[in-house]
C-alpha cells in the first residue's frame, strides 16, 4: 500500500462512528454485515474522493 492509500483507509477508520465499531463485534450476523458493508462504503467513498480527477 502507498502512503496516500494507507492514510486515507486510517483516516476512514479513525472517524468511524461508534455504533459502526460496537457493530463490529456482534454476534447477530446481519448486524455485522451491515456494519461491514457500512465501514466498506466509507472506504471505497474517501478512496473515489482522493483518486478524482482534480479540476484545474
Amino acid at each position: 500500500m502507498n502512503e496516500t492509500l494507507t492514510g486515507t483507509v486510517l483516516h476512514v477508520i479513525e472517524r468511524t462512528p461508534h455504533w459502526v465499531r460496537h457493530d463490529l463485534e456482534s454476534k447477530d450476523a446481519a448486524i455485522r454485515v451491515r456494519a461491514e458493508e457500512t465501514l466498506a462504503a466509507m472506504i471505497a467513498a474517501a478512496l473515489d474522493e482522493v483518486n478524482a480527477p482534480q479540476a484545474s
